[in-house]
């Protein structure tokens, strides 16, 4: 799938070419880029199960939770899919000229909205709401989220993501 900034799908090797001129960067505020689909496989969710502690078995055990579950089988934990952002969003997000560092600000509204099925794909939809120079030297850039599920109207989350970058020395918005 192609990305609105132009980087491969993130089963490739990540080469993100030439970084986006700033200025460009600045006039972007509405552009939507959409990774490629990522398996949400068991491993994952057991790997996420026993980092995080929560072992849940709606999440670790796909035999009871399809027997006794309310989802009809093992889902993702709502943490596991807000934390794959990270991952899908270095899909669709180039380097911009003039960024010495990204600093993760945190979330507005975030919804869990449909679980994520043992096995599903799910991708990232990203829409750059806002940048804006909140202090000299520093922008707020908000993006609007959402994780979808392959095969299903209903995302599995939404939210609005709030970042922080920092200018480089001489660089100017």
């Amino acid at each position: 799938m192609k990305t609105f900034d132009g980087l491969p799908s993130p089963g490739a090797p990540l080469d993100p070419g030439p970084a986006m001129p700033l200025e460009e960067f600045m006039a972007s505020a509405g552009a939507t880029g959409v990774s490629d689909w990522v398996e949400v496989s068991q491993d994952m969710i057991d790997a996420f199960a026993q980092l995080t502690g929560d072992l849940q078995f709606i999440h670790v055990d796909p035999a009871r939770a399809e027997a006794e579950g309310p989802f009809g089988g093992a889902v993702a934990h709502g943490f596991l899919t807000l934390s794959l952002l990270s991952r899908l969003g270095q899909a669709v997000i180039r380097p911009v000229e003039g960024i010495a560092s990204k600093i993760n600000y945190g979330f507005d509204k975030i919804r869990f909205l449909a679980p994520v099925p043992s096995g599903a794909r799910v991708r990232g939809r990203f829409t750059r709401v806002s940048i804006a120079e909140d202090k000299p030297g520093r922008l707020a850039i908000t993006h609007l989220v959402e994780v979808e599920i392959e095969g299903q109207e209903k995302p599995a989350l939404s939210a609005e993501w709030l970042s922080k970058w920092i200018l480089a020395e001489g660089a100017r918005a």
